[in-house]
């Protein structure tokens, strides 16, 4: 059987002037720890659901993700996480919302899926959930990074709610903060192992500047995050309202699975959908045979793949070095 990773750490407007070699490379450097951690989880016999948590943590634990330890601040000044796992095999899933003192949100989603009958928990009561599971709780400020401090108080004297990669410098000049200029920085995997089954996860800190404990697609089963052995495992990345109203990570899986549709086609007609009411983002998508489609309608999306040769592939402009078409 083969195995495959496949991984994104957003899309957005991510302009090439604005991100610099040394910012690059150290975001190169950690989508390549991410695919190789969960890649020897995978070699070494272990399961789909395991790989995902463990490249996901990977990205969670880096400040230079919009997850965990770089999770963007709300309008509060607070870091709210979001984050989803689901099983291919049976269907199982769990996810988390609005937490802050969870370290990792995406091993608190999958202590949810495999420790309570429950899919989804919010806030402080998730929190206490995973203090009982043993998940490690750290303080607030474990959270805080001055590049995300300096990113809100950009959007704050705007009055924008922007979310992540469109600016990757740490200036962020905000007479570039448009409606038009929007960023996407999510986590997200989905894996193959060697019995043939799927997951997949994605974790987030959300919108800077986000108001009222708004929720995005990221923690909603069908929106941000789907798997299914019959079908495919799907991670979004994206405008998280419009992936909400599209629902389209379930929407991509039943057009492979009901309309036989190619997995770059599915994820090609989920994006136009989420376009056509004005949003945009990625999506990566894996099949039960291991072929992968990591599609996007933004201008780059920070992804790579590896498979049963444990050679890493990671790319964020279009063409990259992996080898699927973009």
């Amino acid at each position: 059987m083969p195995i495959r990773l496949v991984i994104h750490g957003g899309a957005g407007l991510i302009k090439r002037d604005k991100l610099t070699p040394e910012r690059e490379q150290a975001f190169m450097q950690v989508l390549t720890q991410s695919l190789n951690v969960g890649h020897a989880v995978l070699a070494a016999g272990g399961s789909s659901i395991d790989a995902v948590i463990a490249a996901i943590v990977e990205m969670e634990d880096s400040p230079l993700f919009n997850a965990g330890k770089g999770a963007v601040f709300s309008h509060e000044a607070r870091n709210e996480l979001d984050a989803s796992i689901m099983d291919g095999a049976a269907r199982m899933a769990g996810s988390v919302a609005g937490v802050t003192t969870i370290r990792n949100p995406i091993r608190a989603a999958h202590a949810v899926m495999t420790k309570s009958p429950h899919v989804m928990l919010i806030g402080q009561g998730a929190e206490a959930f995973a203090a009982e599971q043993g998940l490690a709780i750290v303080d607030s400020s474990y959270f805080f990074t001055r590049h995300r401090w300096n990113q809100l108080q950009k959007a704050v004297a705007k009055e924008y709610i922007v979310l992540d990669h469109d600016i990757e410098s740490d200036s962020l000049d905000p007479d570039s903060l448009s409606d038009d200029n929007e960023k996407h920085g999510t986590v997200g995997a989905v894996a193959l192992d060697c019995y043939g089954n799927l997951a997949a996860g994605t974790s987030t800190g959300g919108l800077t500047n986000k108001r009222f404990g708004r929720v995005g697609d990221t923690p909603l089963i069908g929106a941000g995050t789907y798997a299914d052995n019959r079908s495919v495992a799907v991670s979004a990345t994206g405008a998280g309202e419009m992936f909400i109203r599209s629902a389209a990570a379930f929407n991509t899986v039943a057009q492979v699975r009901l309309q036989n549709k190619s997995i770059a086609e599915a994820a090609d007609n989920t994006l136009a959908e989420i376009a056509a009411i004005g949003g945009d983002g990625g999506l990566i998508v894996l099949n039960a045979q291991g072929d992968y489609a990591m599609r996007f309608n933004t201008s780059g999306m920070y992804r790579g793949v590896i498979g049963n040769d444990g050679t890493a592939r990671v790319a964020v402009f279009p063409g990259g070095e992996s080898p699927v078409s973009y």
